[in-house]
């Protein structure tokens, strides 16, 4: 990343300690609850929002969004303080923090949020955020096709968790996740419901085939990168399943889909990963491999499996962590990444070695470290699977691989010789080593003493189940199949660690398909829009007015033709004199617009139709909407006579143009709308809302003129809008035509 270095203030001058006070803080307030909540309690606050559309911000503090918010904020706070020396002086660093804290503050508010369509709006505050976040290097064309492609990806699995809102709260009567009673399998709409929310999780958790984008995130700061992959957004989907388990959980479909899916990434993710050279990268597919993992043990939905789960989320967030921060000090204290490379680091960087190895060990799970009771706890949820061998095998094949890519990252890169690397290696400074250093302790003591990881695996596990849930987390008990598949992926593991390399170049025989499927999936869209674009906009105004009179009749005859319309012609016998010179008058106006070969003759009959509809206001007795009429027809004549002036002179040859299908359009619009317009005035009319206005208009407005008390008062906005627009055309139009220039004859 491009750094310009302006100033170094301790520790990022106060956009610095505001971005580490503030999670802090919240992370303070978020813990004084988990005794509370660790005894079963839900806690909920709510505010009403929009009442009118039952949307309320409603906080909903249970064992799983506990969980999700005290990562968030723990996490966040070692992140800012990580960034307030990794970005230190950099010219942008006030706005990656305000990027920053936007993110933090759209993750809390998706997992905190009781109402569906808030959680919706926290959920794409992430998504702007974490586009921002992955395209911080504006200058770096890679980083700004990456943060596009994220948001594109992620964008579109959103709108269809929309609609999948918008259907369930239909379907559940409410949209408040604590208020939906039971199961929602029965429904007939279940089957919409689960394929819209399935892309919208599928596509934020980046499961296979939505998993391009994730790696493709790395573009980013390594800050955001630790924060990203540990504790935020990428979780989101992970959250989203975890949360509506009980309302959608435990059918068929639901289980197969998330099983297949979770195992094919996890253990694609795996093989992806040992074939990768720049460390980042490699923490970045076990990140995929870690979130099918989830996924597939949320679609299994045993108590052992659900338990397993968010033990694992836990495990994954401290190692994950600290490993990728521990990344950017390896890259900040020796300019680069490269695994190749990397040799020898122990000495001249010992505090790192010690934080990559714990960590390190905790991913690949062994004791005493916290991942080791994760991936116990993993092995017994798949041997009690329904489908084992399928859910035993992925999980066996992605811990093997876990461990190998272990080894890689922080095995490897520090012992035997040192290596040449750009920059002479040295340790880092304290603030980039705090985080680090306590999530891999925190790693430690949790493994060590998993009581203290009861009271949080606990309550998530049971708002993911819907119910009580026996969690009995624990180092070592028995010599069990668990504990002897945890042997065996030590040894398959640290074999294959020994052929790595070899591995590695076979894996690199087999190109990405997806990524650069992607590229050609939008040069496909950019030349489809463009030729699209071609078709449409011709730059005739002619044809655009076709065009839209052409929908306008097809959408009236639809209308028409499905509503059965039949026109009762009025009788004719009480037409006056007056009624019949009124009529010639319009006839004679628009036969004289659409024969005329003259712009001026043109809009000087159009406005004797006009004058014919303002006579026509002043017989039936509205003599004020006929002076507005006579006003508007009278303005209109004046302005475009004004700008004809500004025009240049007609084509003789577009004049000859045949007019017949112009004809026919403007017959075929005049009979539909006379059609509708006498099948309207001969059904009842409701008299509900007139009757509403006359009997409000004076106590609630003040007015006894119903008219302008509607358009002042009721409608007031829409007025204000009416208004805003004319304004605007107006604006438009008169820079339309003080930069027009007659051209010469």
């Amino acid at each position: 990343m491009a750094n310009t270095h302006t100033d170094s203030r301790f520790l990022g001058g106060p956009a610095g300690w505001i971005s580490i006070l503030l999670p802090l803080a919240l992370f303070g307030w978020f813990a004084q609850h988990i005794p509370a909540v660790a005894t079963g309690e839900v806690l909920v606050w709510r505010l009403d929002w929009v009442p009118s559309l039952g949307v309320s911000l409603g906080i909903l503090l249970d064992g799983l969004s506990l969980t999700f918010a005290l990562l968030i904020t723990g996490i966040g706070t070692l992140v800012t303080l990580y960034a307030s020396s990794y970005l230190v002086g950099h010219v942008h660093y006030t706005r990656f923090v305000c990027y920053l804290m936007v993110f933090m503050v759209g993750m809390l508010g998706l997992v905190l949020s009781d109402n569906l369509l808030a959680l919706f709006v926290f959920w794409e505050v992430t998504t702007v955020s974490s586009y921002l976040l992955i395209g911080f290097d504006a200058d770096a064309a890679k980083a700004r096709r990456n943060a596009l492609q994220a948001l594109v990806v992620t964008g579109m699995g959103a709108l269809a968790f929309l609609a999948g809102i918008i259907v369930l709260g239909t379907a559940a009567g409410t949209f408040e996740i604590s208020a939906i009673e039971g199961t929602l399998t029965d429904h007939p709409m279940y089957l919409a419901i689960f394929w819209l929310f399935i892309a919208g999780a599928f596509t934020k958790s980046a499961q296979v085939p939505f998993h391009f984008w994730l790696p493709n995130a790395m573009a980013a700061p390594t800050p955001v990168s630790a924060y990203l992959h540990s504790a935020t957004m990428v979780k989101g989907g992970v959250y989203l399943l975890a949360r509506m388990n009980p309302t959608l959980g435990g059918t068929d479909i639901w289980f197969w889909t998330l099983v297949i899916a979770g195992g094919v990434t996890a253990v694609f993710a795996s093989l992806v990963a040992i074939r990768q050279t720049d460390i980042k990268q490699i923490l970045a597919y076990t990140t995929l491999m870690a979130l099918g993992t989830l996924v597939m043990f949320i679609g299994v939905g045993t108590p052992y499996a659900i338990e397993a789960a968010m033990t694992f989320l836990i495990v994954h967030s401290f190692y994950k962590a600290a490993l990728f921060l521990m990344i950017g000090v390896v890259d900040h204290g020796t300019g680069t990444r490269d695994a190749t490379v990397l040799r020898g680091l122990g000495r001249a960087m010992p505090v790192t070695m010690l934080v990559a190895m714990v960590a390190a060990a905790s991913m690949a799970g062994l004791p005493p470290l916290f991942g080791f009771i994760g991936k116990e706890f993993m092995y017994k949820a798949a041997l009690d699977a329904p489908a084992m061998i399928w859910v035993l095998g992925c999980i066996f094949s992605a811990s093997v691989l876990m461990f190998v890519a272990g080894g890689i990252v922080a095995f490897r890169p520090f012992v035997g010789k040192l290596a040449e690397t750009p920059v002479k290696a040295h340790e880092g400074p304290w603030p980039m080593l705090v985080g680090p250093v306590l999530l891999a302790g925190m790693g430690l003591t949790f493994g060590v003493m998993p009581d203290w990881a009861e009271t949080l695996v606990r309550p998530a596990a049971a708002a993911v189940a819907g119910g009580p849930v026996e969690v009995d987390l624990y180092l070592f008990k028995e010599v069990n199949t668990a504990f002897l598949l945890s042997l065996a992926t030590f040894g398959v593991g640290f074999l294959l660690y020994l052929v790595h390399g070899r591995l590695r170049a076979g894996l690199s025989r087999f190109k990405a398909r997806f990524d650069p499927g992607w590229d050609r999936l939008m040069d496909g869209v950019a030349a489809g829009s463009k030729g699209l674009t071609g078709m449409i906009q011709t730059g005739k105004l002619r044809r655009y007015i076709f065009v839209t009179f052409l929908a306008l009749a097809l959408a009236m005859a639809a209308s028409v033709w499905r509503a059965d319309l039949t026109p009762v012609i009025p009788p004719l016998d009480d037409l006056q004199f007056k009624h019949w010179a009124v009529l010639i008058f319009i006839v004679a106006g628009a036969l004289l617009t659409a024969v005329t070969n003259s712009r001026m003759t043109a809009v000087a009959s159009l406005g004797v139709v006009g004058i014919g509809v303002a006579l026509i206001f002043i017989i039936f007795g509205a003599p004020d909407v006929a002076i507005t009429q006579l006003l508007v027809e009278v303005l209109q004549v004046v302005l475009v006579a004004v700008a004809m002036l500004k025009l240049p002179y007609l084509n003789r040859e577009y004049v000859k143009t045949v007019r017949g299908l112009d004809l026919i359009l403007a017959l075929s619009v005049g009979a539909l709308t006379t059609v509708i317009m006498l099948a309207v005035q001969a059904a009842p009319i409701d008299m509900e809302l007139t009757r509403f206005f006359e009997e409000a208009s004076a106590p609630l407005a003040y007015g006894r003129n119903i008219v302008n008390v509607i358009l002042v008062d009721f409608r007031a906005l829409d007025t204000f809008g009416e208004i805003a627009v004319v304004a605007i055309a107006a604006l438009g139009a008169y820079a339309l035509l003080k930069g027009t220039r007659r051209p010469t004859p």
